[in-house]
């Protein structure tokens, strides 16, 4: 039964895990492997540089530092709302790191939504693939959390900030 189960997964291309993918890191040519993450909770983000939920980067950043032995916050920029992210990569870098000093890692500029969503947002948003829950990525600055093990833990909406103890309390 296994196998017919991974064949199927295989054939479909269907992710169980989050560590099955790889990205491209923020203006660069390196691949982050979300696989290295393994035996680490992970705060997935999207995120955009000109949106009112913006200044949450200070909070990811303190999140990130204060919690570093057990989860990593990766950033996703995203410009799919209101055209709030700025328009290069090396834009958006400079900018997280001159105002909120942000030393998480961040990708490339991807699609959470739509029809090039991103593989790591379709698995994210995807019952049949997360095994949790069918999620719509409303704005900028949705959170998502993975258990140690890759498995979706729960969904955060942007109103929900980094430091609020629904997330807090899964890192307590």
């Amino acid at each position: 039964m296994k196998l017919i189960i991974i064949l199927s997964l295989l054939f479909s291309g269907m992710s169980n895990s989050i560590y099955d993918y790889k990205i491209r890191e923020l203006d660069s040519d390196r691949e982050i492997d979300l696989a290295s993450f393994k035996g680490k909770k992970l705060l997935i983000v999207n995120v955009a540089s000109k949106c009112g939920y913006t200044p949450q980067y200070e909070d990811l950043q303190k999140l990130s530092m204060q919690y570093d032995d057990q989860l990593v916050v990766l950033g996703m920029p995203c410009d799919q709302f209101m055209g709030q992210e700025l328009n290069t990569e090396p834009a958006i870098k400079q900018f997280c790191t001159d105002k909120f000093q942000v030393t998480f890692p961040m990708t490339t500029v991807i699609d959470v939504k739509g029809d090039d969503q991103h593989p790591i947002y379709q698995w994210l948003t995807k019952a049949s693939m997360n095994e949790k829950g069918d999620y719509s990525v409303s704005w900028n600055f949705n959170k998502f959390l993975i258990d140690e093990n890759g498995k979706l833990l729960e969904y955060f909406p942007s109103k929900v900030k980094p430091m609020d103890e629904k997330i807090l309390k899964y890192l307590k």
